[in-house]
């Protein structure tokens, strides 16, 4: 009878290498069934009012009115992006060379940059925002042409500020291209 037990362990420990995939199927499905029952909780409550605050809250935070804000310029040699922010850091809206529809080296240009600047401040202005602080960071050429934009939209400039990272002599610099 000593024998008996010695072979159910190895079939018991066999067992469950051959039924893991069975096994795991049958949980997905009682996961699908969980999941279902839970959308259906979460719907039912929505249709009575209570969970269709959550949707009320993502509608605010678009129709949101913020006079005033900041809008950071990052422009590096390859492309232009500009982040408009409320007084706090939250990301109202934002726009980049690429998302514009440009490719290649036409990203880095300041025409672009011009173009993407005055489309952004167009976007900040729906939100309400008629003055901000301006930040610049990056080496590129769409720097003093995206102040242009921001300003030719309508929206005044409080303050500008250039914030590019300048080393103090802290980390070894790459080594030199050779061209």
């Amino acid at each position: 009878m000593a024998e008996e037990p010695k072979k159910e362990d190895k079939d018991s420990k066999e067992k469950p290498k051959k039924t893991d995939k069975p096994e795991n199927k049958g949980d997905k499905k009682a996961e699908n069934t969980d999941k279902q029952k839970n959308a259906d909780a979460a719907q039912a409550p929505a249709a009575e009012g209570a969970g269709g605050a959550g949707e009320e809250k993502r509608k605010a935070k678009v129709t949101r009115i913020v006079p005033t804000g900041i809008i950071y310029v990052h422009s590096t040699f390859n492309n232009t992006k500009v982040t408009v922010t409320d007084l706090h850091g939250n990301v109202l809206c934002w726009g980049s060379a690429g998302k514009s529809g440009f490719k290649g080296s036409k990203k880095s240009t300041a025409y672009v940059a011009q173009l993407v600047a005055t489309e952004t401040a167009k976007k900040a202005q729906a939100i309400g925002m008629k003055e901000a602080e301006v930040r610049i960071k990056g080496p590129g050429a769409g720097r003093e042409s995206a102040v242009r934009g921001i300003a030719a939209s309508g929206i005044e400039i409080l303050a500008l500020q250039d914030i590019t990272p300048v080393p103090h002599n802290g980390c070894r610099p790459a080594k030199r291209r050779r061209v």
